[in-house]
């Protein structure tokens, strides 16, 4: 694989690290391929560090890795591999000390999906995480790990959080991760951190921590074309330059169009990151500026039976989604003496996102006065933006609908500091860290909704009426929101390893956190509110090198999320919301405290055939005070959000993999049982629900949208030096669909997909490559829930009423993409 570091001669490197993670060798050769980060076992990016001299007996006051030296080659500067255990930017703990699971992706393996989606990489190469393109659109996916959630639907009760250079970009509103604005092309690493409170609010099943490329760590220039089914066209260029000693450079511009499979489902993705860095002595500065501007369409599931008739069929449109953002990130680190090093950071971002949401509607025509415009008993008043009640402009016999459109701006800032000490403590080896964060929001949201007609494509075409502030729980509350809303997040985390010996080391420390969240209704009272939460989350741990090719680590944590201003405004069962579009009240709710072990070994060894790197771990994450979202059954999009009690996330991971110069395989399986702990009746479109639409939910059924079982395998396999073929497969096992918590209704089935690529090295500079996706063409949905069958007839099968519960999101078909990418 050609590379080349710091602007000198392209190279092979399989690292190797004391840990037992990863060992290997270092190979030149020309350069062929594009630069990129190296691919090793666990997928860390190294960091050079002075390799000690062969004759040191003594344990370094830092640790160092295996270097060129040790494996017979010339001596030069060791690498070692580090993984984050705090947001901050600068190095991390050396794997070998990680209490907790190694889970990361190098900048090659996304390059290796062809895609502008970091989800893709994520999905197809860590254990644990399954993908489910929820809203239609594969640049909007839910990614769960271990049965939490990170997702861009706003009102998905969100378990995981993200964090890009040190900074946090779960949106303030929701807390919803928006994965379609972060620039792909220009990632260096991901790295998914678990069982670890000092990434704060979210990060109840972990942290995804990106850490973004530069001018000192990518040097050179690349375009990168790409195109194929459904009129995908997508192209990047990265540039990046080390000017002199001190200056580096980095720029990356990405864009995509795709029409989608499913009717209104095109997607158009313009972003653009850049950074400055200079560099004195120990010191390192950075300037990263970011923007973006996305356009989706087809953002909801589908009832089966259309799906069953047309797989691009789509439900109740218009369905849009327009996402833009900005921001402008300032990082500084030093090294104050030879064993404290100081960093902080301060960013500033500015979000809005649009949505256009065509539904079925609780409007029609009154039943005294069929001139006027009531709710669904026929008797309530439908009133408009003035207060006196609507009259109706539509021909009898008309199929209403609503359009119901909201927008969020979102305007952030934050600092943070971190200080890291490595001074010995008692004559042993010590890593000590602290860090304080503080974050601000101020949000501005608004929701309207615009009665209109239905037509037998499930189009709703707008009136120009529209709804005020009417209704009650039994009709549907409808009509214009506007509130303002203001999140303040402190955080003061400590952290602390130990080397009790050489082999031992033990990790413990926590975060204090404390979140206050203001809501000020712009149109009333009946929003306002104030909360404040506040929570000490503890972590310990420690590892074990057992051999040198062998460690053995366990931990645990705790970790909490507080409610977003979101859910604390459609917090009342007896007022329920169009969920994220129309709040009407909040009442308190709880925070979710999740409390997490996990326990397990990994370790490499050398074979002929290569470097072959293993893991294999357990998991139990128990939440006290969970939060779900409620829908109300009979009435589309409704719903509100509660504390459901104790819920419980358990599992197991496993992965081996096989890394040589010719051959990359990988083969993992992971576990994951999620339950129910605690007795819930839950308002459900399923029909097994009883007359009032309750289901009953009983300790150890389980949740729903997770599946239990994921298999995954890929290999990459160089049969000339300039020719590689590769391919992957992905099993996902069947899960209950959303609705469906009490588990009496059929599982949403399980499905395989499998998917091959290639690439040619044409000339030292140009590469051509080609990919085919569910080769096998299988139709399979990643997610389900129960609708309203009610709502509107089957315009497919004649206008008779829907007779199948589910709605499905589906997959995409087979699809061909051809590309060529150019390093200069």
């Amino acid at each position: 694989m050609g590379m080349r570091w710091a602007g000198h001669t392209r190279r092979l490197l399989m690292a190797s690290v004391l840990s037992g993670l990863m060992s290997g060798f270092v190979v030149a050769t020309d350069a062929l391929a594009a630069q990129d980060e190296e691919t090793n076992v666990q997928n860390l990016p190294a960091v050079e560090v002075v390799a000690p001299p062969p004759t040191v007996r003594r344990a370094p006051s830092r640790p160092v890795a295996r270097t060129a030296a040790n494996s017979g080659k010339p001596r030069g500067s060791g690498r070692i591999y580090v993984y984050p255990t705090t947001p901050g930017t600068g190095r991390g703990l050396e794997v070998d000390k990680v209490p907790s699971a190694i889970n990361a992706v190098d900048a090659n393996q996304i390059k290796r999906t062809g895609s502008l989606n970091v989800t893709d990489a994520l999905r197809d190469n860590i254990a644990g995480v399954s993908i489910s393109e929820v809203t239609g659109n594969p640049f909007q996916p839910n990614v769960e790990f271990r049965g939490f959630i990170a997702s861009p639907v706003t009102g998905t009760p969100q378990g995981l959080a993200v964090y890009q250079n040190g900074v946090r970009i779960n949106e303030a509103f929701s807390d919803a991760v928006n994965w379609d604005l972060i620039p792909t092309a220009a990632i260096r690493s991901v790295t998914l951190v678990t069982n670890n409170p000092a990434f704060g609010l979210n990060a109840l099943g972990g942290a995804i921590n990106l850490q973004m490329k530069d001018g000192f760590t990518y040097q050179g220039a690349e375009l990168d074309v790409m195109g194929g089914s459904f009129g995908r066209m997508q192209g990047s260029a990265q540039w990046g330059k080390q000017v002199d000693q001190n200056w580096g450079v980095y720029a990356a511009l990405e864009g995509l169009h795709d029409n989608g499979f499913r009717n209104f489902s095109q997607s158009d993705v313009r972003r653009f990151y850049s950074d400055v860095g200079y560099k004195a002595g120990d010191s390192e500065f950075h300037v990263n500026v970011g923007a973006a501007k996305n356009d989706f369409g087809a953002n909801a599931t589908v009832p089966a039976e259309l799906l069953n008739n047309y797989w691009g069929a789509t439900y109740t449109t218009p369905q849009t989604t327009s996402n833009r953002v900005g921001y402008l990130n300032l990082t500084a680190k030093a090294d104050a003496t030879p064993t404290w090093t100081l960093e902080g950071t301060a960013h500033v971002r500015r979000y809005e996102q649009k949505i256009v949401d065509g539904n079925p509607t609780n409007v029609g025509a009154c039943t005294a006065d069929a001139t006027l415009l009531c709710f669904r008993d026929g008797a309530t008043p439908a009133n408009g933006t003035d207060g006196t009640q609507l009259g109706n402009p539509f021909a009898p016999g008309t199929i209403l609908g609503e359009i119901d459109r909201s927008s969020i701006r979102s305007t952030s800032f934050g600092v943070s500091g971190q200080a890291t000490n490595t001074d010995q403590l008692f004559g042993h080896e010590n890593r000590f860290v602290m860090g304080t964060s503080y974050d601000a929001s101020v949000t501005r949201y608004v929701a309207t909704a615009e009665i209109g007609s239905i037509g037998e494509n499930y189009v709703v075409s707008g009136s120009g009426v529209f709804l005020g502030p009417t209704g009650t729980f039994a009709t549907g509350l409808a009509g214009p929101v506007s509130l303002r809303t203001v999140n303040q997040y402190n955080g003061f985390y400590a952290m602390d390893t130990f080397n009790v010996t050489d082999a031992f080391a033990i990790t413990g420390g926590g975060r204090f956190n404390v979140a206050r969240i203001s809501l000020e209704d712009q149109l009333g009272t009946a929003l306002n509110g104030d909360s404040t939460y506040t929570r000490f989350n503890p972590v310990i741990g420690g590892t074990y090198k057992i051999t040198p090719e062998l460690t053995a680590y366990a931990g645990y944590s705790e970790a909490n999320r507080v409610p977003t201003p979101l859910e604390l405004g459609c917090a009342d069962p007896n007022n329920p919301c169009l969920i994220a579009a129309f709040l009407v009240s909040d009442p308190p709710l709880k925070q979710v405290v999740s409390k997490t072990v996990e326990a397990g070994l990994r370790g490499t060894r050398e074979l002929n055939i290569g470097t072959l790197g293993w893991k294999i771990g357990g998991f139990r994450a128990t939440n006290d005070d969970d939060i779900l979202a409620v829908p109300v059954p009979g009435r589309t999009g409704f719903g509100y959000f509660t504390n459901v009690g104790r819920t419980r996330r358990q599992g197991l991971e496993a992965e081996v993999n096989i890394k040589s110069a010719a051959l990359q395989f990988q083969a993992s399986y992971a576990f994951v049982d999620a339950r129910f702990l605690d007795a819930l009746t839950l308002g459900s479109n399923s029909p097994f629900a009883d007359a009032a639409g309750n289901i009953q939910v009983l300790p150890g059924n389980q949740i729903p949208a997770i599946p239990r079982h994921r298999v995954k395998v890929g290999v990459d396999y160089a049969i000339t030096d300039e020719w590689k073929v590769g391919g992957n497969a992905l099993f996902v096992s069947s899960q209950y669909l959303v609705g469906d918590e009490s588990n009496q209704y059929a599982k949403l089935p399980s499905y395989t997909v499998f998917n091959l690529h290639t690439s040619y090295q044409v000339t030292r500079n140009v590469q051509v490559y080609g990919k085919v996706d569910n080769v096998f063409d299988n139709r399979y949905a990643t997610y389900g829930q129960f609708f309203d069958t009610g709502a509107l007839p089957n315009f497919a099968n004649g206008g008779n009423p829907f007779t199948d519960p589910r709605s499905l999101s589906p997959a995409r078909p087979r699809a061909f993409y051809a590309g060529m990418r150019v390093t200069f």
